[in-house]
């Protein structure tokens, strides 16, 4: 999906408006992938059983997403390279790897947000979810079978994106949460999860979602040493974004967990949105579960394919094309078998969780070793230096996600 013609700009130009939607839209496509179904069931349930302490853990993810971030938009940026050739650049066959345990992580995951759009659909309007999930999906093809589907794609993610933060600071206000605790807490918490950090930095940097706004600009032709500055505030706003929507999320449950309100165990999130702003919470939880999934799908499938072809070698339409079919794939088979089943959730998520450290280990390397790739650009050390230090911390979330994979094996 490649729109270089109308993004390209030399360093000290401003953006064209086509330019800044592009950038806008990548921010939005890594954010709104990252915020699916999982992560406004995790956001929920660690709300519910940590409280106001919960805020230190998201204060601490988005810290740590921002160092691994800005270090694999800047290398996958400034080298004009997909991550998995880069794998390839630093080891044969490497890339190839990578590739393989992003497609079976993604298409797990995939048919766990069609799942999520159904659910979505069902809590908005109370249509079958099935027929929910057929019709969402078929926005998603519609967006990838238009002429200009990247500059859609852009536009569909940042419009849905605003939607969710919206709606959820509509019931965040709404729940009255004890913002002051939350603020203390942030900084000097009550309780101390390294579970709730770990999920955290794995639901919102972990398999695709931490190369897909990157990817999303190499498409667009923004890329090269000259696009440095583009890179690293576009990755930042990203996670900004992320974490917006999830300091909103957290305070609408917490004003409703305050309260003292009972929830349904079967659906924390639904009938917390419900608890309150009534039979409208309950409502605009099923529109944000149904954009956030959307959103997801769309993020999911670009970027899968993104690492199953290649930038120069294959045109817009074919990309295009190709997440089409993933995308009815994954429809087909969550219509077939009905959402993923644990034990294949459990699964993708240990393929997701070996690939977070080889992929950031191979942008790490780049960074350090590979200035031929980075086309002479010198790579300041204290980033390199801060992206090691994060990419020790995605090797524990790597044996924190296979551990749950071993154990389904064993017995």
């Amino acid at each position: 999906m490649s729109e270089h013609s109308s993004t390209e700009t030399t360093e000290g130009k401003s953006l064209t408006p086509t330019g800044r939607g592009t950038l806008l839209g990548a921010i939005f496509l890594m954010a709104t992938s990252s915020i699916g179904p999982g992560f406004i069931t995790q956001t929920t349930t660690f709300t519910v059983e940590l409280g106001a302490a919960f805020a230190f853990a998201i204060v601490v993810s988005i810290l740590v997403d921002i160092a691994v971030q800005t270090n694999v938009w800047r290398v996958i940026g400034v080298s004009g390279k997909r991550a998995q050739e880069l794998g390839n650049a630093s080891l044969p066959g490497l890339g190839y790897f990578m590739a393989a345990l992003l497609l079976v992580g993604g298409l797990v995951f995939n048919i766990g947000n069609v799942s999520g759009a159904g659910l979505g659909m069902n809590i908005m309007t109370d249509i079958n979810p099935k027929l929910g999930a057929i019709i969402l999906a078929v926005l998603a093809l519609g967006i990838f079978l238009s002429k200009k589907a990247g500059i859609a794609m852009d536009r569909a993610v940042v419009v849905l994106g605003a939607l969710m933060i919206l709606l959820t600071l509509y019931v965040a206000i709404t729940s009255g949460p004890p913002v002051g605790n939350a603020l203390k807490n942030s900084v000097a918490p009550e309780t101390f999860s390294a579970l709730a950090i770990t999920t955290l930095i794995g639901g919102t940097i972990g398999g695709y979602i931490i190369y897909a706004g990157a990817h999303r600009l190499l498409d667009a032709g923004v890329s090269g040493p000259g696009r440095v500055r583009e890179l690293t505030n576009s990755a930042i706003l990203g996670i900004i974004v992320t974490g917006v929507m999830r300091v909103i999320l957290f305070l609408a449950i917490l004003g409703v967990v305050h309260a003292g309100a009972a929830l349904d165990p079967d659906n924390l999130a639904a009938s917390a949105f419900q608890a309150a702003a009534g039979n409208v919470g309950y409502r605009l939880f099923g529109v944000i579960f149904a954009a956030a999934a959307l959103t997801s799908v769309i993020g999911c499938s670009y970027t899968t394919v993104t690492f199953l072809t290649s930038s120069t070698k294959n045109t817009a339409r074919q990309t295009s094309y190709l997440v089409v079919g993933f995308i009815v794939l994954s429809l087909v088979l969550y219509l077939s078998i009905g959402t993923a089943p644990q034990t294949l959730l459990v699964f993708a998520g240990a393929f997701n969780g070996i690939l977070l450290p080889v992929g950031i280990g191979v942008i790490m390397w780049v960074a350090w070793r590979r200035r031929d790739l980075l086309q002479g650009y010198e790579y300041p050390k204290w980033l390199a230096a801060l992206g090691t230090a994060a990419w020790v911390l995605t090797i524990y979330l790597a044996i924190n996600s296979i551990q749950p994979a071993i154990d389904l094996i064993t017995g």
